[in-house]
């Protein structure tokens, strides 16, 4: 039986976009970025499905620990450290890799004893982003500490994060760029600067030249799933392809006379009269609640449009232009032939909030390039 509401993982995909990754930036090492449960699609599977990647980023410690247990032998770095002295234990048991961002972390550090073993770090350089790292004098004092500190790995690793790199026009990047190449130019250990945006858009990053030496490592997350990560494109624009697509199926159809409204609020009267189809979906599956009336959703391969708020467990469709559609006809609400950046700027926000937000009750079905059922388990899987 098809699921109510269901997600489509093609792991072919995932790894066509390594691939992709590795064309873009051929001369670096990739660290590919699977936190936040693989981008809402799985991070166990997504990282089995990346096995060629030369390592994986997590946000926090438990996340990093999870891939060990689950067997996962590559290089693991922790993107946010960690925060006291038994995660710092647990980083240590488990050969994962910090950031380090905080001088709190450095004392953390002095308190392991000495006979541990020695943790790989890699100290964060504020260029612009004000969020996490290091500026100025404190970065070089930071860099003396890690240096001096027996429980560091040597030599110390250095990483900077963009701010601005889906904006082309921005002169930010380029800025950012080059404080930290100045800053570094005599340092050794590797380098990682390029997230997506900067491994597509900023191609010099992507390089390990002597000129742009903070391309050792490229860090993609959001290209890696299909995604572009520049306004008013898409993934395929990139050469890119989905790795997921949200499904559901049509469970009523009625019609409406004009002038009356549909859905909560009242806030999409019908102009004329109006055949209206149910669709088994809604914010409780992680629609997004906010996405708007007129947004494209496909009934039977084809475009038909959201009217209406969209409830927890439900949205409706307008269907005058498909009279013989009904109930238990597919639905596809973001996929190949539906741009989830398309969606995403109806409901005014970003394909990571739409990846991210999909549900535990949403299953998920993975299908071999045959296209027979690999499995049907949920998003957690």
């Amino acid at each position: 039986m098809t699921p109510a509401a269901y997600v489509h993982l093609d792991l072919d995909a995932a790894r066509h976009n390594l691939a992709q990754v590795k064309r873009y930036a051929p001369n670096n090492r990739i660290m590919a970025v699977i936190k936040a449960n693989g981008y809402g699609h799985g991070m166990d599977r997504v990282a089995a499905a990346l096995a060629e990647a030369d390592g994986f980023a997590v946000a926090r410690v438990d996340e990093g620990v999870r891939l060990r247990e689950a067997g996962f032998t590559q290089a693991i770095t922790v993107l946010q450290g960690f925060v006291c002295l038994d995660e710092l234990r647990l980083m240590v048991r488990h050969k994962l890799a910090a950031v380090i961002h905080t001088p709190q972390q450095i004392g953390i550090l002095r308190q392991l004893a000495p006979e541990s073993e020695k943790l790989p770090v890699w100290l964060k350089m504020d260029t612009g982003m004000n969020r996490l790292g290091f500026k100025g004098g404190d970065f070089l004092a930071a860099y003396q500490a890690l240096a001096d500190c027996v429980a560091v790995a040597q030599p110390i690793n250095l990483i900077t994060h963009f701010a601005n790199a889906d904006d082309l026009l921005d002169d930010k990047t380029r800025r950012q760029i080059d404080v930290f190449n100045h800053a570094v130019k005599d340092f050794p250990g590797q380098r990682s600067i390029a997230n997506s945006a900067g491994i597509i858009g900023w191609p010099n990053v992507s390089s390990n030249s002597a000129q742009v030496r903070g391309g050792d490592w490229v860090r993609p997350g959001l290209m890696l799933y299909g995604c572009s990560p520049f306004a008013g494109k898409t993934g395929a624009d990139f050469g890119l392809r989905p790795v997921m697509s949200l499904h559901s199926r049509l469970i009523a159809v009625k019609y409406v006379a004009a002038g009356e409204s549909v859905g909560y609020s009242g806030t999409w009267t019908c102009r004329q009269p109006t055949r209206l189809g149910v669709v088994s979906i809604g914010y409780g599956d992680g629609y997004h609640r906010h996405t708007q009336s007129g947004a494209p959703v496909l009934v039977n391969g084809r475009r038909v449009s959201l009217i209406g708020r969209v409830s927890m467990d439900m949205i409706t469709v307008d269907l005058n232009s498909q009279p013989d559609a009904q109930p238990g006809d597919p639905v596809t609400l973001w996929g190949e032939a539906l741009p989830v950046e398309e969606i995403a700027r109806h409901a005014d926000t970003i394909p990571y909030t739409l990846l991210c937000g999909i549900t535990q009750r949403v299953q998920v079905i993975e299908r071999s390039p045959a296209e027979t059922f690999v499995s049907a388990t949920t998003m957690a899987g």
